[in-house]
């Protein structure tokens, strides 16, 4: 069994590698991949290889598509690791951070801090918004699903409820806020990466690292989470307590990521299902391997959405709910 682990973890490596050079060779200027590498290489340590490119080339390599793929994969990431995290945690296959309004909450969130409230607390205000949004759209999931007596079978109907109050409020603030800016918190809200900066992936690759070292060391316990609460609290975990610290982790990871990303959907949902069929069920295997396959998917997608209308940006919203759909379709057919 670990060196199955071993085996998926390293395909999946080399496959974030390829991805990472293909994302950022392709686009409206396609560059070659060892050219790539050696501007990769000659940043890291200065004069290592001799200068063939231009300065141009060096610009969009560097500033423009090593940061948005970098993003991509973080934003990737995190999202299936909050789907894997979620479904074992309420024992819902169809969890995840966009059905069950997490990610709406986040995106109203942002919208406010982006057209209200403005950068009161600085470049962080905008990820400190978001997760105060995703965090409240849980608890409100979590006070829905009590209120109307449903069980853990029916806690997406509640998630699906939240999703769309938040939208709606998130509609509104936008319909109130400067006009000028609607267009770009519209076109934000749909997901993309063409924002990205070096200066700013510290915020989503720090709050990823930690939760994944969180969700990782404590994946038994979510794995008794998985068989039920009496069975949980059986085998020593304090079921109510560690359900609400879950609950917070994800909500931070989702509103950091949708702060960045805008609102992605079927990410969180498809990916662990996937990384299932193939490794098991148990989330020492699920996390981690959600983590990387969310990666690889969103950084793909994200070169669909940069090459489908070269030199335009398609949302990436748009190719993830298109791709996303079908997949759901062929595993419902295949489960």
């Amino acid at each position: 069994m670990q060196g199955r682990l071993f085996f998926w973890a390293g395909l999946a490596f080399v496959l974030l590698a390829l991805c990472v050079t293909a994302g950022v060779s392709l686009g409206a200027a396609a560059i070659p991949a060892e050219t790539v590498w050696s501007i990769l290489i000659n940043k890291l340590a200065p004069g290592t290889v001799e200068p063939t490119w231009s300065a141009g080339r060096e610009s969009i390599v560097w500033d423009v598509r090593f940061p948005r793929v970098i993003l991509a994969g973080l934003v990737g990431a995190g999202l299936a690791t909050v789907g894997a995290v979620l479904q074992s945690v309420t024992r819902n296959p169809l969890a995840d951070p966009h059905l069950l309004g997490v990610s709406s909450g986040g995106a109203l969130g942002a919208v406010i801090a982006l057209l209200h409230t403005g950068l009161i607390f600085g470049l962080v205000t905008v990820p400190l918004f978001a997760f105060g949004g995703s965090l409240l759209a849980t608890l409100a999931v979590v006070a829905v699903t009590r209120f109307t007596g449903a069980g853990a079978d029916r806690l997406v109907l509640s998630g699906v409820a939240i999703a769309f109050v938040a939208t709606s409020l998130g509609n509104l603030a936008i319909f109130f806020g400067d006009p000028r800016a609607a267009h770009t918190v519209v076109f934000w809200m749909l997901g993309g990466f063409g924002l990205a900066q070096w200066s700013q992936l510290i915020y989503p690759a720090i709050v990823l690292a930690a939760c994944l070292v969180f969700l990782v060391v404590r994946a038994r316990e979510i794995n008794a989470m998985a068989m039920g609460d009496e069975t949980a609290a059986t085998l020593g975990v304090p079921v109510a307590r560690f359900r609400a610290e879950l609950f917070v982790v994800t909500a931070l990871l989702t509103g950091v990521m949708v702060a960045f990303s805008g609102a992605i959907g079927f990410v969180g949902l498809l990916v662990p299902h996937f990384v299932r069929l193939t490794a098991g069920s148990d989330n020492i295997r699920v996390i981690p391997l959600s983590a990387l396959a969310g990666a690889v998917i969103l950084i793909l997608a994200d070169i669909v959405s940069r090459t489908i209308m070269a030199p335009e940006d398609m949302p990436i919203g748009v190719i993830t709910g298109l791709a996303g759909g079908l997949a759901f379709i062929l595993l419902l057919r295949r489960r």
